[in-house]
C-alpha cells in the first residue's frame, strides 16, 4: 500500500488535458514524505512555503497574535506568487 494509490485526480487535467496551478502538490508531499526534498521542490516549487503557511495558520488560530497575522499574509502572498510563476513557466515549456 503506497500513498500514491490514494491521491485525488486533477479534474482540470482530466477535463481539459492541461495541469492546473495546484498540480503536483500531492505528489510533492509524497516525495517529501520519502525524503526526496529536491524532487519535491521540482514537482511543486511552493511546497515549502505551503507547509510553512499551514504551520503559521495553525499557530495564528491558537495564539491570535498580530505578528502571526502579518507573517501569514506575507506567506500567503508569496505562496500565490510562487505558484503563479511556476505555472507560467510550466505552461511556457508545454506550449513552446
Amino acid at each position: 500500500m503506497k500513498l500514491e494509490d490514494y491521491m485525488l485526480p486533477c479534474m482540470n487535467k482530466e477535463i481539459f488535458g492541461i495541469d492546473c496551478p495546484g498540480c503536483g502538490l500531492q505528489r510533492s508531499a509524497a516525495l517529501l514524505s520519502e525524503g526526496k526534498f529536491y524532487d519535491a521542490f521540482t514537482m511543486f516549487p511552493a511546497i515549502y512555503t505551503t507547509i510553512l503557511l499551514v504551520v503559521i495558520a495553525i499557530f495564528h488560530f491558537f495564539l491570535k497574535k498580530k505578528i502571526t497575522l502579518k507573517i501569514l499574509v506575507i506567506l500567503a502572498i508569496s505562496n500565490v506568487v510562487i505558484i503563479i510563476l511556476a505555472y507560467i513557466i510550466k505552461m511556457n515549456k508545454l506550449f513552446s
